[in-house]
């Protein structure tokens, strides 16, 4: 057999099955034992509950609401609408989640500690907490203590779950490293937890916030739709109730008072501009009064009419350029002014859209660089680059406005000089009457700007007051179901019945996979190809027979009587002589090669036929401790001369016979000659290559009918290929789960090189789930009943 033959395996699918089901009482084990931990963990596991909220996102029209009273100016351009993606990023911010926090106390957690389960107590707590130390320290610290309800005015107290408790009464001071607590009963939830234990947890605000923040779940309820589904799962229900609802009204709140912040500086803005009016109103009116006073005039006909009418319109447009050109002073000096980030005034009357659209762009970003600062600091990267934006927008903006003002006050020039050249047309009238017209139109001009600042300043206060928020609340906060969605009991069993069925799948495909050792008949007839595996013996305990009688009926037993007919088979159809010689050999010891032969010899006896065993492993003796430790083997006698002569004892002294060495037995019923070992001696290898050994052999050969020699093991020494020659048959021991298959490479290449004639195959201590018959079928006699424990 080349080794190209001995390496080619084929897949049988029925056997690769059959390693499965062969161990299904472990896949039974495993998927109860599976399924009972499943069943524990369902029954102690915490369920957590969902809560679900629907809000819509309010569109702002053309311009923010609270500008909305400069809309007939035309300066502000039209808003963008709110991307619904931002807005969902806005409510789920983690300052958003600091303010819930904060305004729920979700920091300050309270647990009722039982013996498998710990139960939150969110609401019914049986007592009050009161922190001494400011809210800041509170929400910045990480502590915990443990409180045991042992009266109606006392309480243990411990910040160790294992360290003695400290006796306090309600509403001491207790002392801790976050500062002095309170504790005070809360008589309606008290009675039912005194005598228990309850731990008190405080951590900082941004590790619970941020906790909820990576729990929550907010998310458009269809493409393109301005409503947005807020869910969030949590063990107590009313717990992720208010959560939703709080973080719905902070959103709200903080859109509202971005609103309202526009709104005041608007305010402020026209109430300067107000006040400086006033006071060039006051002046005017008092100019008309000391020029009528000091000239006495009362009425004055009107003599140029013509003239007078045409410089109305001039001078009506040189006013309005006077106005834009002040408004637009008072604008730089104010942009100017401000040395830090704060809101501009937008939409006061500027007739130039990029200014108005820059200053809209300033207050939006000035809006988020505060929002960003209340979760953060003026180092954080956005905050820097925020502030160079907002400076690069001031400056743009004075730029504007200076160029503004130059263009204003060559149109104010421009505007002067035509109204000089009209002016020159009416110097015929009378010079007091002109006076007193410039007074009387100036008069009117600061009025009329002065009452205008005035209506759109109530307008403006009218609309922030009104203000509406962000989004509309369509569904408060609500539990969605009664029934918890965790843990989902149909999963959790499927998955552990899965994992059950797995885990002794890997261990047995993991075995399987590593293997390398024979284990049965059938495995050791895919290797070993043409050469014949004769029979498997199997495995035995203390408890049986380890030498067959007479009328065994046990496995063994009827393993050897088949392992008796294939060999006799081999006998017969091997021609020339009486082919009786019988070598039985192993790769290594402790293969059962000295237990096959002795049972191949009673097994021979049985049948009333004369057999010889020869212990020819001479450096290892196993044949005579085999049969003195047997109480059912008795000696028939023995020759007096050298009684303890051996195979050995032969060899060396020529002066013994056959006769002299020969140790006649009664196993059972059934008598057998033995040749035992004899003394180890100095040079077994040389003492084998002797010629007494082949006379020896040959006259044992004539004078019975079956001659079984017991060798040394192949790989270990040679002394076994010395006497190969002599051999009729050799007998292979194998071990089930102790030979390696790649050992049997070694006496297929000694059959290819002819060095072992007559190869054959025993597998021995096979399982008897391995066997290919006893332990399928059974034999009907000496079968025993497995404990329903074993496997």
């Amino acid at each position: 057999m080349s080794s190209k033959e001995f390496s080619s395996n084929t897949i049988d699918l029925k056997e690769l099955i059959s390693t499965y089901t062969k161990n299904w009482k472990w896949f039974i084990i495993s998927g109860i034992i599976a399924l009972f931990l499943a069943f524990i963990y369902i029954r102690y596991a915490t369920p957590e509950f969902s809560a679900k909220a629907k809000i819509q996102i309010i569109e702002d029209k053309a311009a923010a609401s609270e500008l909305s009273a400069f809309s007939e100016l035309s300066l502000l351009g039209g808003g963008a609408k709110n991307k619904i993606e931002d807005e969902m990023e806005i409510l789920n911010s983690r300052s958003n989640f600091i303010q819930v926090v904060q305004d729920l106390k979700l920091n300050i957690n309270v647990t009722h500690l039982g013996n498998v389960k710990n139960t939150e107590l969110y609401k019914n707590r049986p007592f009050n907490i009161n922190f001494i130390a400011n809210d800041s320290i509170i929400n910045s610290s990480l502590f915990e203590f443990f409180i045991e309800l042992s009266s109606d005015t006392s309480f243990g107290y411990s910040e160790d779950e294992d360290a003695p408790l400290k006796v306090y009464t309600f509403g001491e001071n207790i002392k801790t490293e976050i500062g002095d607590i309170v504790i005070t009963p809360n008589i309606p939830h008290f009675e039912k937890h005194k005598g228990n234990k309850i731990k008190v947890s405080v951590s900082p605000i941004h590790i619970i916030a941020e906790a909820y923040q990576s729990k929550i779940i907010v998310s458009p309820a269809q493409e393109f739709s301005n409503i947005i589904n807020v869910s969030l799962n949590d063990a107590i229900p009313e717990k992720a109730i208010n959560i939703i609802d709080a973080l719905v009204k902070v959103y709200n709140e903080n859109a509202v008072e971005d609103k309202q912040l526009i709104a005041d500086k608007t305010s402020k803005f026209i109430n300067d501009r107000i006040q400086e009016i006033s006071g060039n109103l006051t002046s005017v009116d008092q100019d008309a009064q000391d020029f009528k006073t000091s000239k006495g005039v009362t009425d004055i006909a009107s003599e140029a009419n013509i003239a007078l009418n045409v410089g109305a319109a001039n001078r009506q447009e040189l006013e309005n350029a006077k106005t834009q050109l002040n408004i637009a002073s008072g604008m730089k000096d104010y942009v100017s002014a401000e040395s830090g980030y704060e809101v501009l005034p937008s939409n006061v009357g500027l007739s130039d859209p990029t200014i108005a659209n820059t200053t809209a762009k300033y207050n939006e970003l000035v809006l988020e660089r505060n929002r960003l600062l209340k979760s953060s600091n003026e180092q954080n990267p956005i905050i820097v680059n925020l502030d160079q934006q907002l400076n690069g927008l001031k400056e743009s903006m004075k730029s504007s406005l200076s160029g503004m003002e130059r263009n204003l006050g060559l149109q104010v020039n421009n505007l002067s000089g035509q109204m000089s050249r009209i002016n020159s047309k009416i110097y015929s009238a009378p010079k007091n009457e002109r006076q007193l017209r410039d007074i009387t139109r100036q008069q009117q001009t600061t009025e009329s700007l002065y009452l205008y600042l005035l209506q759109k300043r109530e307008e403006s206060q009218i609309t922030a007051a009104s203000s509406s928020p962000k989004s509309k609340v369509i569904d408060n906060a609500y539990q969605v179901s009664d029934d918890p969605i965790s843990p989902k009991k149909p999963l959790i069993l499927l998955a552990s019945l899965i994992l059950g069925m797995l885990i002794p799948f890997s261990i047995i495909y993991a075995d399987d996979l590593l293997d390398n050792k024979i284990h049965s008949k059938t495995s050791l007839e895919k290797l070993v190809k043409d050469v014949p595996v004769l029979a498997e013996l199997p495995r035995l305990t203390k408890k049986d027979e380890f030498l067959v009688s007479n009328e065994d009926r046990s496995v063994l037993g009827e393993s050897l009587r088949i392992l008796r007919t294939n060999l006799d088979y081999l006998i017969k159809s091997k021609t020339g002589g009486k082919n009786n010689v019988i070598f039985v050999t192993s790769s290594v010891p402790g293969e059962g090669k000295t237990f096959l032969s002795s049972n191949l010899t009673m097994i021979f006896a049985n049948t009333n036929k004369k057999v010889l065993l020869i212990g020819a492993d001479i450096r290892n003796p196993k044949l005579y401790t085999f049969f003195s430790n047997n109480k059912d083997v008795d000696k028939l006698g023995k020759p007096s001369r050298n009684k303890d002569a051996g195979l050995t004892e032969y060899l060396y002294d020529d002066s013994l016979s056959s006769k002299d060495i020969i140790n006649p037995m009664l196993v059972h019923t059934n008598t057998i000659d033995v040749i035992y070992s004899g003394k180890i001696p100095p040079n077994p290898s040389e003492l084998l290559m002797s010629d007494r050994i082949k006379d020896l052999i040959a006259e044992a050969s004539l004078k019975y009918d079956y001659v079984i020699v017991d060798t040394a093991p192949l790989m270990v020494v040679t002394d076994t290929l010395l006497l190969t020659d002599y051999a009729d048959h050799i007998l292979y021991v194998t071990r089930a789960g102790v030979t390696e298959t790649r050992v049997l490479e070694f006496p297929l290449k000694l059959k290819e090189e002819g060095k072992l004639n007559g190869l054959s195959f025993v597998v021995n201590d096979v399982k008897e789930s391995n066997l290919g018959y006893g332990g399928k079928y059974g034999y009907g006699y000496g079968k025993t009943v497995k404990k329903w424990w074993k496997f």
